[in-house]
């Protein structure tokens, strides 16, 4: 990194939120609604970002989300987020959702994402970030793969920016 650019270590970003899950979170079959655990999902991916930028940040995207096996009422949800690594005003986050058997003192791993976030101002403007300092071999792996992620994440927005401009104009929803 050059010299007068901000860095903050991956440990400084980490956060944890512990939910139980009650029936009103849950389906006709007991488990946890989709979007409810998307919206846990987000509110640890706020954290991690917010306390990396250490300003409001706000969701652009949640790029992936891999539901892994179901969440039931009762379940003891715990999720981990971290920056995994940050551009000029966005962070990608890393979020893992887990169950927690506190009887076998176990995790079973239920959910993972990646979210983009914007750090702002009070006016809604992007402020500039601190960039990632990966500590550890996994962290290192995590801010690679984020390089890699960007990349396809661009590729993407250019396509529909594409497909959109093709349009007929009498084309509606």
């Amino acid at each position: 990194m050059s010299e007068g650019v901000l860095v903050r270590p991956v440990r400084e970003s980490q956060s944890e939120r512990s939910e139980i899950i009650f029936p009103g979170d849950a389906n006709a079959l007991g488990n946890l609604f989709g979007g409810r655990l998307m919206q846990f999902i987000d509110l640890v991916g706020a954290m991690a970002a917010s306390r990396h930028a250490r300003a409001i940040t706000v969701t652009a995207s949640m790029d992936h989300l891999d539901f892994v096996a179901p969440v039931k009422v009762g379940d003891l949800l715990i999720l981990k987020s971290s920056v995994n690594r940050a551009f000029r005003t966005s962070m990608e986050v890393g979020v893992k959702a887990m169950v927690e058997d506190v009887r076998a003192q176990r995790l079973r791993h239920v959910s993972s994402a990646y979210l983009t976030f914007v750090a702002v101002d009070t006016t809604g403007q992007r402020i500039e970030v601190p960039q990632v300092l990966p500590e550890t071999e996994h962290q290192q792996r995590r801010f690679e793969d984020a390089g890699r992620r960007r990349e396809m994440r661009s590729d993407e927005t250019r396509r529909k920016k594409e497909l959109r401009a093709a349009l007929t104009p009498d084309w509606h929803l």
